[in-house]
């Protein structure tokens, strides 16, 4: 579904997500948290083992040469995978920062020395240089996964994190910082950008101001609807956010950005560090609060918030909408510091006038108890089987998880190249439009995208 069929129709059903890997469950509510023991064979490679019968391919690595002529950036972050006409496409964010022009798409270069339109870059630096962060977009043949284009799609931002797609195929990326103008940097920064799949060629860089200004992490829609969601990616407190669209696809033209708060609970602590204050399997009712000041003038909107009664998060991260329900996740949540995973259920009426009557619930679905279960989740996905994909961010082994409905933990992959550059995360989980393929990144330098393969259906239920 393209933007204008997508504005067309007002809202759109759950189908509009095909492609997109998101044919859920994950409705049981998880009780207990069993872990199924890492049964990976050594790579001989020494990238990324797998279970027995499962195999990878490297689809793109930081430093190939693009076909516009650019390197690929390294920092590979979030992504998502489209079905377009001319081939299967993803699109990466690049969390690059103004300090890391050397693994930038024009390293040891200006952006105009290296052929780039700076009046499309969102900020083009003091010195013209232009910021390195942004996305690139590989368009891939289906059958062969051979990349046959390849290029530089947003450029001049900073740190672009994690994001999401839309139901009319784009992909939101999202700036994971509050910095300001100054030293290299003639804009401030924090914003979403949007991306279509379809692009074939750098896109001009305009930041969704209405969906606020803060430390960014990931973005989804809701398809009947067409409200976003959002996490952010701050340590200690940061808050959920949903933002209600005059017109729904249509984010440039304005909206209301609000908070999460717990009913009759103002300034409710869902971290469980010194206390537990929601236990895992817990639904709670929610209200909504109009967030003030979102353009974050002084960088406290969480606090100020918190303060006025919004929910108490921290770190939160990966995001992913299902079946009527989306899941995200807090890296450093939980009595172990070690994350926490959120299930939030939509009100029948959300954002609308009956929403008071039968509200939106909260339930705090995982909660790690141990390293050996989860370490440190951060971005994910759904399954076409229903059950999460996490990645670990953590600062020991990194793996790529599986979460069943019934909250069984089992292992999908082990960063072996670890062993050579240090423990490196694992970002952008996200399935091939058949669901055959997961792609992912590993953002250790350099950076490399993953094609795995294999018998899924032997590693969920």
């Amino acid at each position: 579904m393209d933007r204008r069929q997508f504005l067309k129709s007002g809202a759109a059903a759950s189908a509009a997500f095909s492609g997109l890997a998101l044919l859920s469950g994950c409705r049981q509510r998880a009780h207990a948290i069993t872990i199924t023991p890492p049964n990976l064979a050594p790579d001989p490679e020494r990238l990324l083992d797998l279970p027995r019968g499962f195999s990878y391919s490297v689809i793109s690595t930081e430093g190939d040469r693009m076909s516009d002529g650019l390197v690929t950036p390294g920092e590979f972050d979030g992504m998502a995978a489209f079905d377009m006409p001319d081939g299967l496409t993803l699109v990466r964010n690049h969390e690059l920062n103004p300090r890391q022009n050397g693994r930038s798409a024009f390293p040891d270069q200006s952006a105009t020395d290296a052929g780039q339109e700076l009046a499309k870059f969102y900020d083009p630096g003091q010195d013209g240089a232009g910021l390195p962060g942004g996305t690139t977009t590989l368009v891939l043949d289906p059958s062969t996964l051979e990349v046959r284009q390849h290029f530089l799609s947003l450029a001049g931002t900073y740190n672009n994190c994690a994001g999401g797609p839309t139901p009319w195929g784009s992909w939101l990326s999202c700036e994971e910082t509050t910095g300001r103008a100054g030293g290299r940097m003639s804009r401030d920064h924090g914003y979403v950008f949007e991306v279509p799949a379809a692009a074939r060629e750098l896109v001009e860089a305009r930041p969704l101001r209405a969906l606020g200004r803060f430390r960014h992490e990931a973005v989804c829609v809701d398809p009947r609807t067409g409200i976003v969601y959002l996490t952010e990616d701050a340590y200690d407190a940061s808050l959920f956010y949903r933002f209600i669209p005059y017109e729904p696809g249509n984010l440039a033209g304005g909206g209301c950005l609000q908070a999460l708060k717990i009913a009759n609970a103002s300034g409710f602590d869902t971290r469980n560090w010194n206390d537990q204050s929601i236990a895992q399997g817990d639904s709670l009712r929610v209200e909504w609060m109009d967030i003030e000041q979102p353009d974050n003038l002084h960088s406290d909107i969480a606090l100020r918030h918190i303060a006025a009664g919004a929910a108490h998060f921290t770190r939160g991260e990966g995001l992913w909408f299902g079946d009527n329900e989306l899941y995200f996740t807090c890296t450093d949540g939980g009595a172990e510091r070690l994350g926490q995973i959120f299930r939030y259920t939509p009100s029948p009426h959300e954002g609308g006038a009956g929403e008071p009557d039968s509200p939106g619930r909260l339930e705090l679905f995982i909660e790690s108890p141990g390293d050996g279960a989860m370490e440190n989740c951060d971005n994910l996905c759904i399954a076409p089987w229903g059950d999460l994909i996490v990645a670990e961010d953590g600062p020991s082994e990194q793996y790529i998880r599986g979460v069943t409905p019934g909250g069984r933990i089992y292992t999908i992959a082990r960063n072996a190249f670890s062993e050579q550059s240090g423990y490196s995360e694992f970002c952008g989980p996200c399935f091939s439009p058949d669901g055959s393929i997961l792609f992912v990144n590993v953002q250790s330098e350099p950076s490399r995208t993953f094609a795995i393969r294999g018998p899924w259906h032997a590693l969920g239920g």
